[in-house]
């Protein structure tokens, strides 16, 4: 999605040239293949009836991003630099980013003194949302809410084997037909693989926070819809503080595989679900942020390595398993009174140091960890 909206960006500045060249650096070049990265590309320039090269350099990494491309024109010689940083989100080298596309003021960065304005003014998190974001955000998650919902569907009906070259079967359908006779322990695992597995099909589906994460959240709420009842507009405010979860983490983190780690991706997936979850079970804003905390803290040091570039193994089953961990987080957080000792904030600073830590070989360059272990 980012070299997708890099690409509409660079022909919205230079449309002029009938060719254009992208280069793809370090992360984005050893797993673009597998993204579909150079297919999203394609579709943009054919699209507005351009012709484009595309070059690979996955050994060398270029400004200040592990996920970089470098659009040019052929003729006129213009370029730019794009990190695509998880998401869909894109930074444009050179730039500041504007503080004014965060939603929140600048001292609501960070979650305790948001907690602390919520105690003060008796709201809930998602009020606290509403109040800087404003009523306008509702028509967007209400698309978000359906757009998931039809992943899950899709992705339950699905069957074969996902493209890419692993022959993975796809196991959603089979899984859920399974559950029909455990109760629903099983069911939200199963909602998380049907969404994944869009996503590993190159179908719809939405970043929550990222492609490769997107299966846990609307696993975990498609279950409180359809098995508890849950109604709409509820799922709308849990939507609300999920997102206010990956807001916080992106502003003070960072949600990008090629720079943290899974941990970044699906531990912050988790930590939405989680939060989402407590709070549809009736926590308390203290509560909330302490299932959030645990579904981040849980996952420090996950590794990104995924087999071929491909968001299949092991991303699929993370996606499953974190689902049903944010559940259990909802239970341990509601056990207690919300009070605990490592905070959100600082997980989140710990995720970033941790990550930073990591060697590139497990930040999504499919050239260690369990990418090593793949035969061709």
């Amino acid at each position: 999605m980012g070299p997708r909206n890099a690409a509409e960006h660079f022909l919205g500045l230079y449309p002029a040239s009938a060719e254009y060249e992208v280069a793809l650096y370090g992360s984005l070049a050893s797993t673009g293949k597998g993204h579909l990265t150079d297919t999203a590309i394609r579709e943009v320039f054919s699209s507005h009836g351009k012709e484009v090269e595309i070059y690979w350099y996955p050994d060398e990494e270029k400004g200040g991003h592990p996920n970089t491309l470098v659009i040019t024109e052929k003729d006129g010689g213009n370029g730019q630099a794009y990190y695509s940083v998880g998401g869909g989100k894109i930074v444009i080298e050179g730039e500041e980013e504007d503080p004014a596309s965060h939603p929140y003021p600048p001292h609501f960065t960070k979650m305790k003194p948001i907690l602390d304005y919520c105690a003060r003014e008796g709201m809930q998190l998602w009020e606290f949302v509403l109040e800087h974001e404003g009523e306008g955000i509702i028509p967007y998650i209400e698309e978000v809410w359906t757009v998931m919902q039809e992943a899950v569907t899709r992705g339950l009906c699905g069957e074969g084997v996902l493209p890419g070259g692993l022959k993975l079967a796809r196991k959603a359908s089979q899984y859920y037909a399974k559950a029909q006779n455990m109760g629903q322990v099983a069911l939200p695992l199963c909602y998380a693989l049907a969404v994944s597995e869009e996503n590993a099909s190159g179908s719809k589906i939405v970043t929550a926070p990222t492609c490769g994460a997107s299966g846990v959240l609307p696993g975990v709420l498609y279950y409180f819809a359809v098995h508890e009842k849950v109604a709409r507009v509820k799922i709308i405010r849990a939507l609300l503080t999920a997102g206010l979860i990956g807001t916080l983490v992106k502003a003070n983190g960072s949600i990008s595989g090629a720079e943290v780690g899974c941990q970044g991706e699906v531990g912050v997936a988790c930590a939405m679900a989680s939060a989402s979850a407590t709070q549809l079970l009736g926590g308390t804003i203290f509560q909330v942020e302490y299932a959030a905390e645990m579904g981040l803290e849980h996952h420090l040091g996950l590794t990104c390595d995924p087999m071929r570039g491909l968001v299949q193994i092991p991303c699929i089953e993370r996606n499953a398993l974190a689902a049903m961990r944010s559940l259990d987080h909802a239970t341990y957080a509601l056990m207690g009174d919300g009070r605990h000792k490592v905070s959100f904030d600082s997980v989140v600073d710990v995720m970033m140091e941790t990550g930073q830590a990591l060697p590139s070989l497990y930040r999504e360059t499919s050239k260690g960890g369990l990418a090593k272990i793949i035969e061709s």
